[in-house]
């Protein structure tokens, strides 16, 4: 194997991804299988995260697909020890369990002090807290081991004011500190064999939000087209055009790099519009 190769190494790595049932999820999971990976996905949606997993299986790599809560500490505990009883170690764990919550957006005729409080505690905690709970957990195996990769999932309402989603945008904004903070505190006491980073992704057209950025003829709708005039691109993302980054922060080609938020948005982070 060439010195390239190493570094962009993938196979025999063992990776867990929460929110495994999910679009982005399960696209990077098949990123990780197709480059050799064996993959562990939870989801509190145990039919989904079966199916998924039996989709992404290959003759001599069965990929885990399991039921799991990533705001329930003893439940995490559970499924973290039959991981490595299956797996043996853990290199990789993303952090993808998350998503907004209808209750914790602004309505369109709405101001913030019609927020209801149980709502956006409701969607801080899965996105923040279940960030949380699974890294310290999952975490403390690559810690153990002095070596390995954890990867957040952040959000371009982390980066812009991005009207009406106040608890998404708060909860991926600690998001970001978190990551920053545990880059820190992993380095500083257990090594720098064990890097934190975090993607943040742009505007993604999935099934999630197809009918808040587009008509039902496809046209855009009006929130459609500001974010499109935002972005250089001129398009939406694809899921799959997150893979790339996650492999990279997964293996050794990104060994000297902890504490990052990367922006995969087609340069809508960086653009003022004008």
């Amino acid at each position: 194997m060439s010195y390239l190769e190493t570094l962009f190494n993938i196979k025999g790595k063992r990776v867990v991804l929460t929110g495994g049932g999910g679009i982005l999820a399960g696209e990077m999971a098949k990123g990780f299988v197709n480059a050799g990976a064996k993959v562990a996905l939870l989801d509190i949606n145990e039919e989904s995260v079966f199916q998924k997993a039996k989709s992404l299986s290959r003759p001599g790599n069965e990929q885990l697909g399991l039921k799991c809560n990533v705001l329930d500490e003893n439940n995490l505990k559970e499924i973290h020890q039959k991981i490595l009883n299956q797996f043996g170690r853990i290199d990789v764990l993303v952090n993808a369990a998350g998503g907004n919550m209808s209750g914790a957006t602004i309505g369109l005729n709405e101001t913030v002090f019609d927020l209801k409080m149980e709502n956006f505690k409701k969607v801080t905690d899965l996105n923040l807290n279940g960030t949380v709970l699974p890294t310290l957990i999952f975490g403390k195996t690559i810690a153990d081991q002095n070596y390995g990769s954890i990867i957040n999932i952040s959000s371009m309402a982390s980066y812009r004011a991005i009207t009406r989603v106040i608890g998404y945008s708060a909860a991926k904004a600690a998001i970001d500190n978190f990551t920053r903070w545990m880059a820190v505190e992993l380095a500083s006491k257990f090594g720098n064999g064990i890097r934190i980073n975090a993607i943040a992704p742009g505007f993604l057209l999935t099934e999630q939000n197809r009918t808040l950025l587009t008509n039902q003829d496809g046209s855009l709708t009006e929130r459609g087209k500001t974010i499109i005039n935002m972005t250089p691109f001129k398009r939406f993302g694809e899921p799959e055009e997150l893979v790339g980054t996650a492999l990279w922060l997964a293996c050794d080609a990104s060994r000297f790099v902890t504490g990052a938020v990367v922006p995969i948005d087609g340069g809508f982070s960086v653009s003022s519009g004008v």
